[in-house]
């Protein structure tokens, strides 16, 4: 038996995919301010503290705090509700905000509660849970770079996140321990026991950029793996656009885009 809203979903597209989620009557989706992109006459849209979890109470104070944590991960006070409040069954759909892939999260099938890294949800039906993931450990919120002020899912419903690149799944067993970049990390269950940490040696400190930290995960449980995190992406595109395309490359400056078929 499920508590949050049972919705029906498809995923649609390649590289710039969008989640169109289907709707009973009455039935509710809820949404990052901004997902937003396409739905049918008769979803009723209306902007909420918090995640519009049962959870919540129905006190001022119980909002404001459920609403506040959001704050701490960088998000927006007010998320979106999407109802459906015709006849028969409805549609509302979410597109992803880079090119990436969009992962269904089935937190029935998952243990009720799946950690994401802050700016990986998308959406998912109401009941399910958005909150912070306190640090268990001062290393891990210290050094995490952007990715360990981490969200959790929570809940018995269907939830969508968003990943850059390609995305893969890995399945750890009981002891296995998996070190990934802290930015290619997307989620994980919450079996997995998880931690920063730092890479000794002077070479990787000074000239391993960004590598000098990156996440230790330890089986059991699954993790989610993206291949272009948005801080990469945003860092390539700002030095593209900062940097004259003539100066860019290597030591053979303008003579390698006379070779790459670009003007002097």
């Amino acid at each position: 038996m499920r508590y949050n809203h049972e919705i029906d979903y498809r995923i649609i597209g390649e590289e710039m995919q969008y989640v169109e989620i289907e709707l009973d009557p009455q039935e509710t989706a809820v949404a990052e301010a901004g997902a937003f992109m396409m739905m049918d006459d008769g979803i009723q849209m209306e902007t909420i503290f918090g995640d519009g979890s049962q959870s919540v109470g129905s006190g001022l104070m119980s909002k404001l705090f459920s609403a506040g944590k959001r704050l701490l991960v960088g998000e927006s006070l007010f998320m979106t509700t999407y109802t459906n409040v015709g006849q028969g069954k409805k549609r509302v759909s979410f597109a992803s905000p880079y090119p990436g892939k969009i992962i269904p999260l089935d937190l029935q099938q998952l243990g009720n509660r799946v950690i994401c890294q802050k700016d990986a949800f998308l959406c998912a039906a109401k009941g399910v849970s958005v909150g912070i993931e306190f640090q268990r450990k001062l290393g891990t919120g210290l050094f995490g770079g952007e990715g360990f002020i981490m969200e959790k899912l929570e809940g018995d419903g269907m939830a969508f996140v968003h990943a850059g690149g390609h995305v893969m799944s890995r399945d750890l067993q009981p002891g296995e321990v998996l070190k990934i970049d802290t930015g290619c990390l997307v989620a994980f269950t919450q079996t997995v026991n998880y931690d920063i940490q730092f890479v000794g040696g002077i070479k990787n400190t000074l000239f391993g950029g960004e590598g000098v930290f990156f996440a230790t995960l330890r089986g059991p449980g699954t993790v989610w793996i993206q291949t272009l995190p948005i801080s990469r992406l945003a860092s390539r595109i700002l030095q593209y656009g900062t940097y004259k395309r003539k100066e860019e490359g290597s030591i053979l400056g303008g003579l390698g885009n006379l070779m790459d078929g670009d003007g002097w």
